[in-house]
Parts: C-alpha cells; structure tokens; sequence
C-alpha cells in the first residue's frame, strides 16, 4: 500500500513538473534576451548583430540587447556565452574564428563541439586587393610576380588568425607562392600601406574594400565565394581563376550554451527565419556585403565541423600559430 501511494505521488510529481516545463517553455521568453558580439562596436559582425537584435526583438516580443563583449580575437565573448545556462537568454553572434581559434591559440576554454549551433545567418566572400605599384590585374599575375620575386611579397590583415589572415595562408599553400604576414588591427588600417605599396596584397571584408576599390585605389582581383557578386560582377572567382576549391566564406552564425528545450530551440529558429526573409534586413546586410543565409540546427553544425577541418588543416599545415 505504501509503495502504491509513493508511486501515485512519485507521477503526480513528475506530471507537475512536465507541466511547469511545457507552461516554461510555450511562455518563452519572459524577459530580455542577450546577443553577445565578441568583437568591438563598429565592425561588419557589431552592425548585422545589431539589426539583428532588432530583429529579434520584434519576432520575439521581447527585447533582444546586442552586448559587445571583446577580448582574444572573441575567445572572451564565446567563452562567456559556453559558461551560461542553457536556457534560450543568452546567444552568441560569431565568425569564422570560432572554429579557428581553438587550433591557432592555447587558451581556448571552451569546447567549440559543445555549443548549439542555431543557424548560419549570413555569408560574405571576401575580395583579394592588390597594390596599383604592383601593377597586377590579375590573380595569376600576382603569384607569377612572387614566383619572380621571392623576397618581394608581403600581404596584410586584419590580425592574426583572421579569416583574411587564412586566406592568404591558403593563398600561399595552393601555389606555392612565398608571402609574409603583416597583421594589422582591423582591415581598414592596412589600406594606407596598400596604396603605397608597402604591402602588395589582402584579402579583404567587401565592406572594408569597396571605398578603396570603387576609385581603383586599390585593385580588385578576385572574389572568394562559389559564384561572382553583384558589386564585382567582372571579377572572377578565385575558382575560376584557376584554383580549385578556393572557397573562403566569412559566414556568421548565431550560437547557444548547449542543452537548449526543443521548444525554445524551435521558438528561436523559427524567430531567426522570420528575421532573414525581412527586407529591410536584407537591405543592412547587404550594406556591408552579406547575404542572408539561415539554415536548420542541423546544417548549422555541419558547417561548423566542414570549416573546423578545413582551416584546422591550413593552420597546420602552414605552422601558424602559438608555440
């Protein structure tokens, strides 16, 4: 009889918290709700999280605060979001380095495989940008050049282990050409030394490139992504011109603490779709050259994996990084 009475009680419990759950869960969100940008205001990641905290806010009835949280080429700002409780209050707006920082640095604290990766919300391809001195008009005439010149090339960043950092790692595997790195902090303060000439080469944000390009300051090459842009429709891929698989995307993706309820996932993903069709949005994004993306959990972290290995590889391969 006692044991009955224990198991009546021991269901009515548990019904009683299935309940609270799913009355938790249809109720989300009830109060703000974080974005974290690990980077500092101002960039092409601060602006598209900012309109799409926006956004968000409208999908969601509640208030969706973009907070810049910068530190460690945004280890700092990835770091805090890993620590927070699972419970759809706090997101993460990131880059490419959130899969490329766990190779390139020692002090990576979280685990980049225990993140919820939500949706992939945009992608940009980047531009490869030459120095007019150099007089190059293309992306063979510019390896043919290093080939010549050994000594002769340096190309410029926007720091260390950056996705243009890689870029142009991948640039020096694929044909063999010799290169030196000069990082700089942020893409826009290499162009000085761009037009002088004292560096001959970046791959650059399309944002950060048009202004110089636009007046042939600095001259366009190539674009990295899978097929030509609007904005440099007579620049060719770095595909088609001439090597292969040359794919470089500076995608965004918006990420949680793992262990997010099905239902709240559901509620944010359903919010994120919304968001990207809006016009206006896309209208932002392509103010800074990307491109709405958006795509299911699923394919999220199919990303995610595909661009760990990839660049894990190029970060190998070519011995960049802490020692």
């Amino acid at each position: 009889m006692i044991s009955r009475k224990l198991a009546i009680r021991a269901a009515a419990f548990l019904a009683l918290l299935l309940s609270n759950s799913s009355a938790w869960a249809e109720t989300y969100p009830t109060r703000p709700i974080r974005l974290v940008i690990p980077y500092t205001p101002g960039g092409v990641v601060d602006t598209i999280g900012r309109v799409l905290a926006q956004h968000l806010s409208s999908e969601l009835a509640q208030p969706v605060v973009a907070e810049n949280k910068p530190g460690a080429g945004g280890i700092l700002g990835t770091d805090t979001v890993a620590r927070e409780r699972p419970d759809g209050y706090t997101l993460l707006l990131m880059d490419p380095a959130i899969v490329i920082n766990p190779t390139l640095q020692k002090n990576v604290h979280y685990d980049l495989f225990k993140l919820d990766a939500l949706s992939i919300i945009s992608s940009s391809p980047l531009v490869l940008v030459a120095a007019p001195e150099l007089k190059v008009t293309t992306v063979h005439a510019l390896t043919d050049y290093g080939k010549a010149h050994p000594e002769g090339l340096n190309f410029a960043s926007a720091g260390v282990g950056t996705t243009p950092h890689l870029a142009g790692e991948m640039l020096k595997q694929r044909t063999g050409v010799s290169a030196t790195h000069v990082p700089y902090r942020g893409i826009a303060s290499a162009y000085t030394d761009l037009m002088t000439n004292k560096v001959q080469f970046a791959f650059s944000s399309i944002a950060g490139a048009l202004p110089f390009t636009a007046d042939n300051r600095v001259v366009a090459l190539a674009t990295t992504g899978d097929t030509r842009i609007s904005v440099y429709p007579d620049k060719p891929t770095m595909q088609e011109a001439g090597l292969k698989d040359f794919s470089v995307d500076l995608w965004l993706g918006v990420f949680a603490p793992q262990g997010l309820p099905n239902d709240v996932r559901s509620k944010l993903r359903a919010a994120l779709e919304k968001s990207l069709s809006d016009g206006e949005l896309k209208t932002a994004f392509a103010n800074v050259g990307a491109t709405p993306r958006g795509t299911s959990p699923e394919e999220a972290a199919a990303v995610v994996k595909s661009e760990y290995e990839k660049w894990k590889k190029i970060i190998v391969d070519g011995n960049i990084g802490e020692k």
